[in-house]
């Protein structure tokens, strides 16, 4: 069965150290004789401030992290499904966006993530992701990939079963994840969501997920925790991510592995078949 990695980094502002930690994701994921490797959000930089974000942000044609990835993955001739920011046309915002990067090297495609985090948590943190990022209009079909068929969202798309049960419809096989949870929230809800997505689309569900203090304030921190989840709702991958004394995350540039079974996929969808009534409520598809 073809074999998914997910990795775990901690992505600052300089796309130099962040391209140099998803380089030794890939060479484990390529020597491990993964499919596919599976990236978190914004692995190209996570920046201080809405400003720097928007800064920062180049075409993924002149983006040495992309570029770089793209090598890689020509290199090691595997696929990677990374993501990254890209400017919108008038330069005023981010794109937030995931990449599947083909074994040749080539971006082939791409989904804008649709719901932005937006929150204001008592004594948590205060995020604003629509200061800086234009939300996505529109879903991707899923496609076709070594490991399975793949539905693309990201991190806040999490807490809607819109989209995802829309994927399902689609024929999805595979959801992603890809994640930068803030701790509070990823304690709370990270593992439950994953689980619930899964059991609900009875499909895969692969979140990488970033972990630890993105700068040296440790104004933002994310909570870890990557994980593989199968149809039946089992994790059956998962990183570390809490912390030590020393305020370093833990399993940073590690990686997990998990076999893709997609007949175990058509086994639980065909022995708990999911009647909708659409009679009563609208389709989503």
């Amino acid at each position: 069965m073809p074999v998914a990695a997910i990795g775990q980094l901690c992505s600052t502002s300089s796309m130099t150290h962040n391209l140099s930690q998803a380089r030794s994701l890939i060479a484990k994921a390529a020597s491990a004789g993964a499919s596919a490797l599976f990236l978190p959000e914004a692995s190209d930089y996570i920046a201080p401030n809405a400003a720097a974000t928007i800064s920062l942000c180049k075409p993924v044609e002149s983006s040495e992290f992309v570029l770089g990835i793209q090598k890689e993955a020509q290199k090691h001739k595997l696929p990677i499904n990374v993501g990254v920011h890209e400017p919108t046309s008038d330069g005023k915002k981010v794109k937030n966006t995931l990449l599947w990067i083909d074994a040749h090297g080539s971006i082939i495609h791409r989904y804008q993530k649709l719901h932005l985090f937006d929150v204001e948590i008592k004594d948590g943190p205060i995020l604003k992701e629509s200061n800086s990022v234009e939300k996505g209009t529109s879903i991707l079909d899923p496609f076709s990939t070594g490991v399975g068929k793949v539905g693309l969202l990201i991190c806040f798309d999490l807490r809607f079963p819109e989209p995802s049960l829309a994927l399902r419809h689609r024929g999805a096989q595979i959801i992603t994840y890809p994640s930068a949870f803030t701790v509070p929230t990823g304690k709370a809800h990270w593992e439950t969501l994953l689980r619930a997505r899964a059991i609900e689309t009875q499909s895969y569900v692969i979140a990488a997920a970033q972990s630890g203090p993105h700068n040296e304030e440790k104004t933002r921190r994310s909570y870890g925790h990557s994980m593989i989840v199968d149809p039946w709702g089992k994790v059956v991958a998962e990183l570390g991510g809490e912390e030590d004394e020393n305020g370093r995350g833990l399993d940073i540039g590690e990686i997990a592995f998990a076999e893709i079974d997609v007949d175990l996929v058509e086994k639980v969808r065909r022995e708990v078949p999911l009647l909708r009534r659409t009679d009563v409520y609208p389709d989503i598809g």
